[in-house]
């Protein structure tokens, strides 16, 4: 595998994506290797190195790894490989993508059900289409619940710039947010910074369950399962199966989804998990139709559920 910008020990996405490999290991008894890249010209010397050493599988974990991957994929075609988060058409390689738009309405939601501001906010990595999903998610969420509710979104412009996550979600909280959902990778451990020791104050956690990371102050955490996506292509890898050309991962498959409010239920009510539960079943089904654009959220109208 090789990390995205930043390595590991991210308590977000490279450790999420780890996570299978390790599986792997454990479970299936493989060899296993992590490159740690430290910014974006690391990509395509690692790829080669770890294509060199004949591994069976190699993991790219990230978007920003689609042009070195190509390279690489097509001069090793006796490689095999996958991309994290997205797509990319060669004969060698899986594309391994997820619907995080379903978790965020999840959020979203949720955040709407907690909110005593009626002001939510949401602070994103990097302002690409990925990213996107899980902000149109996050503000279609909240408006299945409040269409009244008002969503404040600021962009770091880095996944590690911790401090000015900070800043920005501070920003927010100021404005009248008092829930806040990072999407921005390590960055978004500002967000979390920011609302400790902030009474009635909470973060909305990504990627790898962060509620620990302040608990009482993560109200949740948005799961996206990378190591289950890893793990069942390792286990295709270790038994020598054909792998397909792209999967995709959201709530029906287990890859998406929110953590158990284990430090939060004194304000995550019985009653608020009960009506998740109704919309996560109403995703699964195809009767919420959840976006995945700006265009789509702005557009996007509450849909009636039954009250149990």
């Amino acid at each position: 595998m090789v990390t995205d910008v930043g390595g590991l020990g991210d308590h977000s996405y490279n450790d999420a994506a780890y996570a299978g490999p390790l599986a792997a290991r454990r479970r299936l008894g493989v060899r296993i290797a992590v490159l740690q890249s430290q910014s974006v010209p690391d990509f395509g010397s690692m790829l080669t190195t770890l294509a060199n050493a004949g591994y069976d599988e190699t993991f790219a974990v990230g978007y920003s790894m689609q042009d070195d991957l190509r390279e690489t994929a097509r001069r090793f075609p006796q490689r095999h490989f996958s991309l994290v988060d997205a797509v990319l058409d060669e004969p060698n390689v899986t594309s391994l993508t997820f619907r995080e738009e379903e978790g965020s309405f999840l959020a979203g939601a949720l955040a709407a059900m907690v909110t005593k501001t009626h002001r939510l906010g949401f602070l994103g990595g990097i302002d690409v289409p990925l990213i996107r999903k899980f902000e149109a998610g996050y503000v279609a969420g909240a408006h299945e619940i409040d269409p009244q509710i008002v969503v404040l979104v600021k962009y770091v412009g880095d996944f590690n710039d911790v401090a000015t996550a900070a800043e920005l979600t501070g920003v927010m909280l100021a404005g009248g947010a008092d829930i806040v959902y990072d999407a921005a990778g390590k960055a978004g451990l500002g967000t979390i910074q920011a609302v400790r020791g902030r009474s009635g104050d909470y973060a909305i956690g990504v990627n790898s369950d962060q509620d620990d990371l302040a608990p009482g102050k993560v109200l949740t955490s948005m799961i996206k399962r990378v190591d289950v996506a890893v793990f069942r292509q390792s286990q295709l890898a270790a038994e020598h199966r054909p792998r397909p050309a792209r999967l995709s991962f959201g709530l029906a498959e287990g890859g998406i989804g929110l953590t158990d409010f284990r430090y939060t239920r004194n304000v995550v009510t019985p009653a608020m998990i009960a009506r998740l539960a109704r919309i996560s079943a109403a995703i699964v089904r195809g009767t919420i139709a959840v976006p995945k654009t700006r265009e789509e959220a702005a557009a996007f109208r509450p849909v009636p559920l039954p009250a149990r």
